[in-house]
């Protein structure tokens, strides 16, 4: 019987001497696996060029290639394109989806693939039990995961590491909200998941492009994904405060118009604060009905009819003999 074919859709941003590496242990897993795979390094318009180094040979992988992005997109839409690729090119059975840098390590692929069989029409995610970056770095990803779930009602458990059935694959990519972030792209898209704790491993070589206006961008990419909810949860919270602000003013004026009741003189002041704070909150509100509005517009980007203008070439760099 033919194993199922396994792609791996893998975003690279001039991190060829870790993706190098990369390969070599996805080849070692695949061997030990017997798993018929082939590997997709999406080249997020790197202003280095691959060298020869990822070109094999290797062991157990039938194919390398490199996916050439006309420009730089970010790593999430360099997965969006790389996934719509797949689907439209490839059709393989399952898709696994990591980073290029060596975090996500292969040896736990075989989670991931095994959880799939039990799940074969979802997605498999590696949940974070442990991560290897600084403390600066965690703090401020707790204050995002908080943040997140205060203005969503969702936690943030997951990243990019992950199997995706052929299944998803045919719903996924045509999900808006892909070119955005692909693991909320799965949640708004309600495609069955499943999480697996997976500890994050160590960089492979070189620093990370990732600095923190980078990371700000990609938390508020996620949360861009649940903008109605976002606008919905904030058009209440808008609401509450206006109803406080105008119940005292109704409660300041009916104390003003008793003769037997002296009010002091900073009640001026608080009414006008109360009248400025009012204004606000209507303001808010209409920008938060807009936003609501504005996500129900339609689709700017659908990853499988639109993915190929952003595709420059394809690169075969390694093929094994049959």
């Amino acid at each position: 019987m033919t194993p199922p074919r396994t792609a791996f859709c893998i975003p690279i941003y001039d991190d060829w001497e870790s993706a190098s590496a990369l390969l070599a242990r996805i080849d070692a897993v695949a061997a030990e696996m017997g798993l018929a795979a082939d590997v997709f390094l999406i080249d997020d318009g790197s202003s280095m060029t691959p060298g020869d180094e990822i070109a094999g040979p290797f062991n157990a992988l039938g194919r390398v290639e490199v996916l050439h992005l006309r420009r730089n997109l970010g790593h999430q839409r360099a997965i969006a394109v790389g996934l719509a690729y797949l689907h439209d090119r490839e059709q393989p059975a399952r898709v696994v989806v990591m980073d290029g840098d060596g975090q996500d390590a292969p040896e736990d692929v075989p989670q991931l693939l095994d959880m799939l069989d039990h799940q074969p029409n979802g997605v498999v995610f590696a949940a974070r039990a442990r991560r290897s970056e600084s403390l600066t770095f965690r703090f401020f990803y707790q204050a995002y995961k908080a943040l997140h779930l205060v203005l969503t009602g969702m936690k943030v458990e997951v990243g990019n590491f992950s199997a995706v059935s052929a299944t998803a694959l045919d719903r996924l990519v045509a999900v808006s909200e892909l070119w955005n972030h692909y693991a909320a792209a799965v949640y708004k898209a309600r495609i069955p998941s499943t999480n697996v704790p997976i500890a994050r491993a160590q960089r492979l070589a070189g620093e990370t492009h990732m600095k923190f206006v980078n990371l700000a961008a990609h938390g508020l990419s996620a949360m861009s994904v649940h903008g109605e909810v976002i606008g919905v949860r904030l058009l209440v919270a808008s609401g509450a405060l206006i109803a406080l602000s105008v119940t005292a003013l109704i409660v300041l004026g009916l104390l003003a118009a008793l003769p037997s009741v002296a009010l002091p003189a900073w009640s001026t002041v608080v009414a006008g604060m109360l009248v400025l704070l009012t204004g606000i909150a209507v303001l808010l509100a209409l920008i938060f009905v807009f936003v609501i509005l504005q996500g129900r517009a339609g689709a700017t980007f659908l990853p499988i009819r639109d993915y190929s203008y952003y595709v420059a070439r394809t690169a075969r760099v390694f093929e094994r003999d049959a």
